[in-house]
C-alpha cells in the first residue's frame, strides 16, 4: 500500500516523493526529481544500518522546502526510537538536502547511512505512456561528486550529486557515522541537473544570474505576498484559501528560456509543468486584479511563438497560438510534436481576450501596440484557418493522427463530446464555447483597434462580424426542445445535443441572447448540472454521464469560476454568489487548495467533495479559481480609469474587502458588506469602515 506522496516545487522543477522523502519510481509513475520535462532522479532512498525509515511527520515549510521527521523502523507496531532523522529538502537550482541525525541515548552509536541514487532520465511522455529509452547511460565518480548521465546522439542529460564525507559508488553514497551520546551529525547534499552536459551547463550558468539561495527565495515569496492585495473578511477559511492560492501561484511561476526573469503560470503538477496556451491565458485572466505581471509575460511569450506556417505534424497555422511547449527527449527527436504543439482551437481567441482585459486593468497601451501584428494575425486565423467548413464558426480536426490531440477544446479527452445517446460525432467539430470566445475576441479587438491601433475601419468590421456571429450562433446552436445551447455542431451541422457546463462559458463571452439567459441559468443551477459543490462538466442523466469521468461528470473549479463570472455579466448575482459559496466550501475540505477536478456526486449524498483520483495539484487555473471568485463576489470591473465594485456576497459572509487592488488607477480598495454596494475608494477613506474587521469571525451558514 502506498504511504502517500509529498510534492516540493519551484516553477517547472519539482520533486514527488513518499512521506519518508524517498523516491522509488516506476516507469509509469510521476515520482522523482523532474525539470524541463525530464526525470533527473528516479531513485533516492535513505537507509540507516540497511533499514528504511518510518515517517513521523512532514512539515511544508514553503512551496520549495519540506522537512521530514523520521525514525528507524523497529519491525513492530511500537516505536521507541533512540535515533531521530531530520531530512530537510529544498528545490533550489535542483535539489538541496540536509540530513541530520540525533542520538537520544546515553550510549554512542555507530551508523552506516546510505542513499541509493539513480536516474532513468525518463521523458515525461515516457512516464505517461510507459515507453522504453533508446539511448545509453553512463556514470562518473570524482572525490566528492557522482555524475549520472544519459545520451542519445546529440541529446544529453546529466545529474550531478555533490557531498562531502561520503564513499561514492555507481549506485549511490555511503556515510560512516559515529555519534557520541546525545550527539548530532549533519551533512549537506546538492543535486544539480543539466540539459546540455555538465561542461556546457557550467558555462551557461556562469553567464546567467547568481544561483538562488534559500534566503533569497524566502524574500522573493515574502515580496510576492506583500505586493498582492490584502484580504479582510469574517470567514476564516476564505483567508486560508486566499493565502494558499497566492502561494501556489507563486510556486507555479515558470520562466521560459527566452523570458529572462519574467514568469507566467505553468499549468499544473505533475504532468503539465510547462507553458500551456489555454491554461496560462485563463489563469492570467483569473489573476489580473491580483498579479497583472503574469498576464504581460503570458502575452509576450505566447506571441513570440505564434504559428507562422502550415505544419500538419504540429497542427500549426499562421497566427495560431500554441497549445503546449515541451523540452524533453521525445520532442527533441520529433517523436512528439510539442516544440511547440498548436493543437488547441481556443487559445487564439483567448489570447485576444486576455490582451484586451489586460489593457482594461493596466492601461498598458504600449504592450497592445507591441503586439498589434500578433493580434491581427490571431484575428486572421479565426477567419481564414479555423473555419474548416466555410460556415463562419471555429472548427477543429487534428492533422496529426498519431500523436495529435483528438479534441482540441478545453475538454480534450477522447469521449468529452457526445450526443445525448452517447454517440461520438465525427470531425470536424465546432464546440459552442469556441464560438463564444470568437465573439468576445472580435468585440474586444474592435475596442483595441479603435482605441490603440487607430484603425476605425477594422473596428467597424469586427463589430459587424461579431453581431453576425451572435445572430447565427443563436439560430444554429439552440436546442429548442431542451431550451439550452448544444455542446457542439458536427461536420454536417447537426447539433450535438448534450447538456453540459460549456453553456456557462457562453454567458461569460456574452454571446447568449438576453431572452435566453434565464433558461441557460436554470439549467446551470438545476440539479442535473449543479451538484451542490459546483457545476458538473456533463449533466446527470446524459448517456455518458459519470461522476468520476474526467470531462463527463466531474466538477472543475476553473470551469465554475468562469461560469460565475458569466452569471454576473448577465445580472444573476444571487446565483453567482451561490456558485462561489459551494466552490469555496469545497476548497475548505481540500485544505484551501482546489484540485484540477473532483467528483460530481450530489452534495446531499457526500459529507465532503470526493477527490478525482489523478487530479493535478497544485494546478494553475484551479489555483486561480478563488481569485476570480473573489472578484466575482465583489463585482470587480475595470471601467476607464476607475475600479467599479458591485458586491453580492454569499450567505454567511458579512464583510469582504480587498485592499490595494492594482490597476491603471494605481492602488484602490474594494469593500463589500452583505449586499450593500460600496464604491472602490482610496485606503484613507475606507480604512475607518474596516476598523476591527479582523476580529470578527463568523462561521458560514450552509
Amino acid at each position: 500500500m502506498s504511504i502517500g506522496s509529498v510534492r516540493t516545487l519551484d516553477g517547472n522543477t519539482f520533486v514527488v516523493s513518499d512521506t519518508r522523502g524517498d523516491i522509488e519510481a516506476h516507469p509509469d509513475e510521476p515520482t522523482g526529481l523532474f525539470s524541463w520535462d525530464t526525470r533527473f532522479l528516479s531513485r533516492w532512498i535513505l537507509t540507516v544500518n540497511g533499514k528504511r525509515l518510518t515517517p513521523l511527520s512532514t512539515d511544508d515549510l514553503h512551496y520549495f522546502e519540506t522537512r521530514f521527521f523520521l525514525v528507524p523502523a523497529t519491525g513492530t507496531v511500537y516505536v521507541d526510537a533512540t535515533l531521530s532523522v531530520i531530512r530537510r529538502r529544498a528545490v533550489i537550482d535542483g535539489l538541496r538536502e540536509t540530513l541530520t541525525i540525533l542520538n537520544h541515548a546515553g550510549q554512542p552509536a555507530d551508523l552506516t547511512v546510505r542513499i541509493d541514487a539513480g536516474s532513468d532520465f525518463a521523458d515525461l511522455f515516457e512516464v505517461k505512456d510507459h515507453l522504453k529509452k533508446k539511448g545509453k547511460y553512463y556514470t562518473r565518480i570524482t572525490d566528492n561528486q557522482l555524475l549520472l548521465g544519459y545520451e542519445r546522439e546529440t541529446f544529453r542529460r546529466e545529474t550531478l550529486i555533490v557531498t562531502d564525507g561520503a564513499t561514492l559508488d555507481d549506485q549511490g553514497l555511503t556515510y560512516t557515522v559515529h555519534l557520541d551520546p546525545h550527539g548530532t551529525w549533519t551533512t549537506d547534499i546538492q543535486v544539480s541537473h543539466s540539459m546540455w552536459g555538465w561542461a556546457e551547463h557550467q558555462r551557461v550558468v556562469s553567464n546567467q544570474q547568481q544561483a538562488h539561495s534559500r534566503r533569497g527565495m524566502e524574500e522573493d515569496l515574502a515580496a510576492w505576498m506583500e505586493d498582492a492585495p490584502k484580504l479582510e473578511c469574517d470567514w476564516e477559511p476564505l483567508k486560508h484559501t486566499y493565502r494558499r492560492s497566492l502561494i501556489d501561484l507563486a510556486a507555479l511561476r515558470f520562466a521560459p528560456m527566452t523570458s529572462g526573469v519574467r514568469c507566467l503560470p505553468a499549468a499544473g503538477l505533475p504532468w503539465f509543468m510547462t507553458m500551456f496556451g489555454r491554461d496560462s491565458i485563463l489563469t492570467s485572466l483569473q489573476a489580473l486584479p491580483f498579479v497583472p505581471s503574469l498576464a504581460a509575460t503570458t502575452l509576450l511569450e505566447l506571441g513570440a511563438r505564434q504559428g507562422s506556417r502550415l505544419d500538419d505534424f504540429r497542427d500549426e497555422d499562421p497566427g495560431k497560438i500554441l497549445h503546449e511547449m515541451r523540452y524533453g527527449e521525445l520532442t527533441a527527436f520529433e517523436e512528439r510534436p510539442h516544440s511547440p504543439y498548436y493543437g488547441s482551437a481556443d487559445s487564439t481567441p483567448l489570447f485576444l481576450i486576455l490582451l484586451d482585459e489586460y489593457e482594461r486593468w493596466t492601461g498598458d497601451t504600449r504592450l497592445v501596440q507591441q503586439l498589434e501584428y500578433e493580434a491581427r494575425a490571431a484575428l486572421n486565423w479565426i477567419d481564414e484557418y479555423a473555419d474548416l467548413t466555410g460556415t463562419g464558426y471555429i472548427w477543429y480536426e487534428r492533422r496529426n493522427p498519431d500523436t495529435g490531440l483528438e479534441n482540441q477544446c478545453w475538454k480534450d479527452s477522447w469521449d468529452s463530446i457526445s450526443y445525448r445517446d452517447g454517440r461520438l460525432p465525427g470531425f470536424p467539430r465546432a464546440t459552442c464555447e469556441l464560438q463564444g470566445y470568437a465573439y468576445d475576441a472580435k468585440k474586444r479587438a474592435a475596442r483595441l483597434a479603435r482605441l490603440v491601433w487607430k484603425d476605425p475601419e477594422l473596428a467597424d468590421r469586427l463589430e459587424q462580424q461579431a453581431a453576425d456571429l451572435k445572430e447565427r450562433f443563436n439560430r444554429d446552436f439552440w436546442v429548442e426542445d431542451g431550451q439550452y445551447y448544444a455542446l457542439a455542431l458536427d461536420a454536417d451541422g447537426t447539433k450535438v445535443d448534450t447538456l453540459s457546463s460549456n453553456i456557462g462559458h457562453l454567458l461569460w463571452s456574452g454571446i447568449v441572447d438576453r431572452g435566453r439567459a434565464k433558461a441557460v441559468v436554470g439549467h446551470l443551477m438545476g440539479p442535473r448540472l449543479y451538484s451542490g459543490w459546483g457545476i458538473r462538466t456533463l449533466a446527470e442523466g446524459e448517456e455518458r454521464y459519470n461522476p468520476v469521468g474526467y470531462h463527463v461528470g466531474t466538477v472543475w473549479p476553473f470551469d465554475n469560476s468562469f461560469i460565475a463570472w458569466g452569471l454576473r455579466r448577465y445580472g444573476y448575482k444571487t446565483e453567482a454568489a451561490r456558485l462561489a459559496a459551494g466552490m469555496l466550501d469545497a476548497a475548505e475540505y481540500f485544505d484551501g487548495r482546489l484540485p484540477e477536478a473532483f467528483c460530481g456526486y450530489p452534495r446531499d449524498v457526500t459529507k465532503y467533495p470526493v477527490p478525482y483520483p489523478t487530479a493535478c495539484s497544485p494546478q494553475a487555473w484551479s489555483t486561480g479559481t478563488p481569485l476570480l471568485l473573489l472578484g466575482t463576489m465583489l463585482g470587480l470591473q475595470a471601467v476607464g480609469n476607475h475600479l467599479v465594485v458591485d458586491p453580492a456576497l454569499p450567505i454567511g459572509i458579512g464583510h469582504l474587502a480587498l485592499l490595494d487592488v492594482p490597476g491603471r488607477w494605481g492602488r484602490r480598495d474594494a469593500y463589500g458588506r452583505g449586499r450593500v454596494q460600496v464604491r472602490a475608494t482610496d485606503r484613507r477613506k475606507l480604512r475607518p469602515q474596516l476598523s476591527g474587521l479582523e476580529d470578527v469571525v463568523a462561521r458560514r451558514e450552509q
